[in-house]
This record gives structure tokens, sequence and C-alpha cells, in this order.
């Protein structure tokens, strides 16, 4: 059977195949601690999952921004002497996650510039979905923009704004993009967090003693033991000084459009996102599909780690037990050499190695939480098969990945989707297995625990709710390089 769909597949260096949707970033902001920068490093490690291609740190000490990013991990990229260079009680932080294709420094964030009313440093989770529009128009007018990042296109509108208070400005400015954004934003004497009116991308407000904190997941915040205050609602832009807490509406209500997939796979398990903890709705994700794809078999597995909760609650709901099949190496880097004599399936095991003893002569289910273009799932098939598995069933605790994300996360062209062409028997062909099941989209909402109208499920559907670029077959341009 041809793969038409694994042509231009992203690679590192070392060749090494990228199989899963990735988030673009993850946030922490903090207000009125001493060691503010230190306080946002220990942040950003926790929310490490959210983006491995950059992290950066900008700290405000009362007259000015000092900011400091490098390409890398935050362990890599922030050592004490890096840290010593970003005084301040006040900080925000990012690590980003870019599309394939180059990474560049000038994408890095957060961003700063120098405004009329001062310093400002931001930082941006999520997607404009007309952000080369308002690229064009402003370069028309003469703006010179140094990198390809749709945070610059806010900051340029922010500068562009009317005199007046912050807020008023920031409301002017985002009131003219569309699409996915969660943002911390920097001045020398105040901290902003925002949403936009549907709400696509978490943000979290967070309590240390005196200080207060932003983080796009609670995980972040339970490394500080600190207190989760309440999310930042959906177009509210809040504003922390010296004066306290300042909250802003100053959108129109807008119909609620939570990314389901944050809790399928972006979010780690131990956040608690939108009232509900994410381990306990993957667990309830399994438990459906074990509804709706029962099947004999003798052990359930994941595909470590992102299968883990809903394999979990599959092996509950059949009673078929629950065992480690596949581990996990997690000290690869994210690149790697290949030996020039090939090894087969390199780029897999490099990562994963089955556990023999478990797979010999068993009927293996194997839990997943997704099937982007299918190549990384048909050599973890072969390797369980290897192994020494009687059968492999294949079991995905979402539905059918059929179409590009435009709000926030790194998906391939649909040409790419192995769903987007393929009907479910012939990727079951593809992947060589004995069967192949994919959770239901209400059966998906329905195990969120939530309003099923309040989350946006367009990769799996294509119904965009909020508008995208006319050109649905790529990635929007501003969105990567």
């Amino acid at each position: 059977m041809s793969a038409p769909w694994s042509d231009g597949l992203p690679r590192g260096t070392g060749g090494a195949p990228d199989d899963k949707f990735h988030d673009e970033c993850g946030l922490f902001g903090i207000w009125n601690h001493p060691e503010a920068a230190n306080v946002v490093y220990l942040g950003l490690y926790a929310l490490q999952h959210r983006g491995q291609e950059s992290a950066g740190i900008a700290a405000a000490d009362g007259a000015g921004l000092h900011l400091e990013k490098a390409m890398g991990w935050v362990a890599d990229v922030f050592g004490p002497e890096r840290l010593k260079r970003l005084p301040g009680p006040a900080a925000i932080g990012h690590v980003r996650y870019s599309t394939a294709g180059s990474s560049n420094l000038k994408n890095a964030q957060p961003i700063t510039a120098t405004t009329a009313r001062g310093p400002i440093a931001i930082a941006h989770n999520g997607n404009l979905t007309n952000a080369e529009a308002l690229r064009r128009e402003m370069e028309q007018d003469g703006a010179i923009f140094q990198s390809t990042s749709d945070t610059e296109v806010i900051l340029h509108l922010l500068a562009r704004a009317p005199a007046g208070p912050l807020e008023d400005q920031l409301a002017q400015a985002l009131g003219r993009v569309t699409g996915a954004y969660s943002l911390v934003l920097l001045t020398p004497d105040a901290l902003y967090a925002i949403r936009d009116p549907h709400g696509f991308r978490p943000l979290t407000l967070g309590r240390l003693h005196d200080a207060w904190l932003v983080a796009s997941e609670t995980c972040a915040l339970d490394l500080l033991e600190a207190e989760t205050v309440r999310e930042i609602a959906p177009g509210e832009i809040l504003a922390i000084s010296a004066a306290g807490l300042r909250s802003f509406k100053p959108f129109p209500a807008a119909e609620r459009l939570q990314c389901v997939f944050e809790y399928v796979y972006f979010a780690r398990p131990d956040s608690v996102l939108w009232g509900r903890t994410v381990h306990r709705v993957r667990k309830a994700l399994g438990h459906q599909l074990a509804r709706e794809h029962p099947v004999e078999a003798d052990i359930v597995i994941p595909v470590p780690d992102s299968g883990t909760g809903a394999a979990l609650g599959f092996s509950e709901e059949s009673g078929i037990p629950y065992e480690l099949g596949l581990i996990r190496n997690h000290y690869v880097g994210r690149t790697f050499i290949e030996p020039k004599q090939g090894i087969r399936h390199f780029g897999v095991k490099v990562k994963l190695n089955p556990v023999r003893e478990t797979l010999e002569g068993r009927r293996v289910v194997v839990v997943d939480d997704s099937i982007v273009r299918g190549t990384t799932s048909r050599k973890i098939v072969k390797m369980v098969q290897s192994a020494g598995a009687r059968e492999v069933h294949v079991r995905i605790s979402s539905p059918p990945i059929q179409w590009p994300c435009y709000y926030g996360i790194d998906t391939p062209t649909r040409r790419e989707l192995i769903a987007a062409s393929h009907r479910p028997d012939e990727i079951l062909r593809y992947l060589g297995a004995t069967s192949l099941g994919y959770l239901s989209l209400d059966g998906m909402l329905k195990a969120t625990g939530s309003d099923p109208a309040g989350f946006c499920h367009a990769c799996f559907t294509g119904n965009y709710r909020v508008g995208i670029a006319a050109d649905e077959t790529a990635q929007l341009p501003l969105f990567g390089a």
C-alpha cells in the first residue's frame, strides 16, 4: 500500500521522524517576588513539554526591562550567570516549539520593544489567523518586522494604538486580530495576562505568598507550591501592579472554543485544566474507547507517555490487565546521528524499546492518543509484532485527525494527514495491525465531562468556527520558520 502522506516528513539533523502534534508555547509570569527571574525559570521547567525549541525570560526592575533568550531547552539556556542578568521583582517567560523548517532566534520569545509609552515585553501562545493580512497592511505603511512571528504583529498594533491607558491600547490592538491568543505582557510597572474571547489556549492565575503568578498550566504552580486562584477568563485582560489586580473584559462575548486536544495530548497529566485534572479526563477517554471498541486480548499497553492515561482507562473498563510493554527513553535529545548502515526503524527504536517477556505470545491492545501521518504508529506495530505479540489491536483515544489546526498547534498539511485521504480500513492495512479503533467525536467530548459545545475540534471535523486564511492546505506562513 502506497503512503503518499509520508512525503516531506519534518526531521531533525539525525533524521528522526516526529509524528505528533505540537503545541507552540508555554507561558509563565510573576509579579512582586525578590527572585522573579529564578521563579520563572522554575515555572518554565514545568512547562518544558509545551516547547523545546527556545526559551526566554524578560525581567522588570522598575526602571526598565532586561531580556535573555536562546535556542534550546530551559536548562541549556539558563544558568546562574544568565539569571543574574535578569534583576527585578517581576518577570515573564516563554518556551517555544517551532514548526517544521528552520529555527530562528529572532522568533524566540519574549519579544521586546521600546514604544512611546516605554519598554514592553510580550509572550504569546496561540496563532492569529489574520496575522499575514495585518502584517502586509502595516508593511505598506512603513512598518519594519524583525521576525516572522505573529506575536510581533500584536506588538506593532499595540505601538500604533491611540494614546491612553495600556489596557485601552491592548483592547484597541487585540480588537483587530482574530484567532487564538493567550498572552503575558510586561512593562516596568505592570504585568498583564490576556486570553482571547474564545478561550482557545489555557492560562491560570496563581498566588505565592505576596506574589502573583500566571501560567499556561497548573503543574507549574504546583512545582512552586503556589495556590491556584482561578482561570484567566476568555476575553479578559488582567492587570497586575502595585495597585493590585484589575480585570477588564473589553471584547464582545464570543463562543467558547477550548482546544480539546489539550486534554487528549498537550497538557501535562497532573495539570488541572478547565476544572478537571487532565489525567482523569484521559482515563475517561480510555473508558469510553473500551466501550466503543471492545476486543478480546491478554494485555493493554500504552504508547508512552501520551497513551498512558487512556490505556489505564481502557484496562479498567475492559478488565484486560494493564502492562508496560514499551519502555520510553526519556533522555533522547532533539537530534541524534544515525549510523550509515541504517538500523531498521532507528528513529522509533532510540525512543521506545519493547519488553519481549511481556509481549511474546500475547494478544496486545496498544493504546495511543492519536495517529497523525501514521508512520510512527506503523513502526510501533511492527516493533510489538517483532517482540512476539500474537495479535496487535490498535486503539486511539481521539477521532481520526483530518484537518490542520490554525489556532496554535503545529500540524502537517492536510495531504500529510493519513486520515484525510484514507478510510480506517485502509489505515489498518497500512499499519499492519490486527484491528484498529478510533474514539468517536461524541465519545471524546462526552469524556471531557464538560459542555461539548465549549470545545474546538476543527482538526477532527474541519469545522473552523473562527476565520482562517483562504488557503487551507498549508500552515500559515507566520506560524513558524
